[in-house]
């Protein structure tokens, strides 16, 4: 008897490099998932600072409410940084060697992160509506919870939280890496349709534990040993990202179906 595949993870961040939260459900649009990666930080060169320039951004973390605009990032010693985002002149910023339009936000969240970090950072609103590193394509990440498993079993290191990969959804009910075969299928998870784009290829970010920001797993070299020769789109990949046909609520539990 075939197992049923559902839903079993949902995650999101409103600031790209801040610590992902689990949820009990998504939206998916076509655009992304709804102020996912909404602001983002930037340096004083004004290009994109991620997990990769500053390990511990995990650390942080932020909540959004886009209906009163309530912007609140809580520091790990307890401090809590709140209040309604507002913005200043559009401006130009380098997002992985890509000009992207964003605006400053203008209030105490620059100044509360440069001074937590020790480095001068500024948070900044996407312009636009796509925060995915992929655009439409990549609106939506995806993975199974079998191909963690498999990854923990190459690592020998115990339980490994999935939430250092930074993915939307987490499935079960496959064998590992089947998410590997289904480029170009259409995927109906919840409410909402999906198709595959393409294989997500890993960076050192994934090393830190996605709490602390401490370097705990080796990732690249685990998934080098059992996955640096596979053909995929993205070298060691490791889930799959896709675009959104049509928009729908994902919620944990929810079908997943290959049509």
């Amino acid at each position: 008897m075939t197992r049923p595949i559902i839903v079993t993870a949902l995650a999101t961040t409103p600031v790209k490099g801040l610590r992902v939260s689990a949820v009990d459900e998504l939206r998916l649009e076509p655009d992304g998932v709804p102020d996912d990666r909404r602001f983002y930080l930037i340096d004083d060169r004004r290009r994109l600072v991620n997990g990769k320039h500053v390990g511990t951004l995990g650390t942080v973390i932020p909540t959004y409410r886009h209906a009163d605009r309530t912007l609140t990032l809580t520091f790990p010693d307890g401090e809590v940084v709140e209040g309604v985002v507002r913005t200043g002149d559009k401006m130009t910023t380098l997002v992985f060697s890509r000009a992207q339009q964003a605006r400053p936000v203008l209030g105490p969240w620059s100044e509360a992160l440069s001074a937590h970090f020790g480095r001068p950072l500024r948070l900044v609103e996407i312009v636009g509506d796509v925060g995915a590193d992929r655009g439409h394509a990549g609106a939506v990440s995806l993975m199974s919870h079998a191909s963690l498993t498999g990854f923990e079993d190459v690592a020998g290191l115990g339980a490994v939280d999935g939430r250092r990969f930074r993915m939307h959804v987490e499935i079960d009910g496959v064998v590992a890496h089947a998410e590997d075969g289904w480029l170009g299928r259409r995927l109906r998870v919840g409410a909402a349709l999906v198709r595959i784009s393409g294989h997500i290829g890993r960076c050192s970010t994934t090393h830190r534990h996605p709490d602390t920001g401490v370097l705990d797993v080796p990732t690249l070299d685990i998934l080098r040993s059992y996955r640096g020769g596979l053909n995929t789109t993205e070298p060691l990949a490791f889930g799959v990202y896709g675009e959104v046909l049509e928009a729908g609520t994902v919620a944990l539990g929810d079908a997943v179906e290959l049509a």
